[in-house]
């Protein structure tokens, strides 16, 4: 029986490479996309609940992004400047649209609203009529254990700018987190699931880690497909490649389909890989402008949608 082409496109995304795939996924998909998105990441500061993954989902897919690849296109910083003439170290950098869409998270959240139906309503503000939705409602930060002390993500990533050796990651609050029931639904009634080619250890695995994701994921009738996040050998951007030593999975598209086991259907890469279990679509997977994107998801889509699950 040929897929329901009302059913959703579900992408499991966290940075940059899974936003642009959502975004190429949004041309071929339409308003029937899902994301699914890493809150791992998340933080609180100068007042605002800030969340960087569906942020920068929900900036791609309203085609708001910057040119420098996060925030509001064309945003100002007036408040960082101001808080650094009052003496803030201003260590993480925020335009000032871009603060005021995570203050009035925080109101919203403040107020009773679960983070799903607070994202909810900031990307129906942009115009959005596809779903970004929260991994889970209650907060799982990632931290990373370096010399002996817990460094949480954003000062690992920011602050020390990712230069610190990476003895230790762990996510905290998962284990009390459940997917929100929005996503699950998505996941039972999809037509297509993309785990995005993000960083697989802190982008991906939070959200895999999620109570009950795995469950859905296997139960779900759609295939799972993966896009490598490797391109000609190497990650476009990030720390994926420490990431991956600490974890021990080899540095290529079969390292990290081994990786996501036996969740998966299938793969997709540019490169060979050798000794997978499922079958891979080897097509060009640089998503360097608007037709990259849209081709790369349509061919993502069409290869996923011709296999049955294992």
């Amino acid at each position: 029986m040929d897929p329901d082409p009302r059913s959703p496109v579900v992408v499991l995304a966290g940075g940059t490479g899974g936003a642009k795939l959502a975004r190429g996924m949004l041309d071929v998909a339409g308003d029937d996309l899902v994301v699914i998105a890493n809150t791992g990441d998340d933080i609180e500061l100068y007042g605002a609940y800030v969340a960087p993954d569906p942020d920068l989902c929900t900036f791609w897919l309203a085609d708001r992004i910057d040119p420098r690849g996060w925030g509001l296109d064309g945003d100002t910083f007036g408040v960082m400047d101001g808080l650094r003439e009052l003496g803030v170290e201003v260590w993480f950098n925020l335009g000032d649209r871009d603060l005021a869409y995570g203050v009035r998270r925080a109101e919203l959240l403040a107020g009773g609203a679960r983070l799903t139906e607070a994202l909810a309503e900031l990307t129906g503000a942009l115009g959005l009529r596809a779903r970004v939705l929260p991994m889970a409602d209650t907060p799982v930060r990632t931290s990373v254990r370096s010399g002996g002390r817990w460094v949480p993500f954003q000062e690992f990533m920011v602050r020390e700018r990712a230069a610190l050796p990476i003895d230790d990651v762990r996510y905290d609050g998962v284990e009390q987190a459940a997917v929100p029931p929005e996503a699950l639904e998505a996941i039972a009634a999809a037509r297509a699931i993309v785990v995005g080619p993000s960083n697989p250890i802190i982008s991906i695995r939070p959200v895999l880690a999620v109570p009950g994701m795995m469950e859905a994921l296997r139960a779900a009738p759609a295939p799972v497909v993966a896009v490598s996040p490797f391109v000609g050998g190497a990650v476009v951007k990030g720390p994926t490649e420490p990431f991956l030593a600490w974890a021990g999975v080899a540095p290529d598209a079969g390292g990290v389909a081994r990786y996501y086991g036996e969740v998966l259907d299938g793969v997709v890469a540019d490169e060979r890989a050798e000794d997978l279990d499922v079958p891979l679509l080897q097509t060009d997977t640089l998503m360097s402008d608007a037709a990259a994107r849209t081709r790369v998801a349509g061919e993502v889509l069409r290869f996923a949608q011709a296999l049955g699950r294992r």
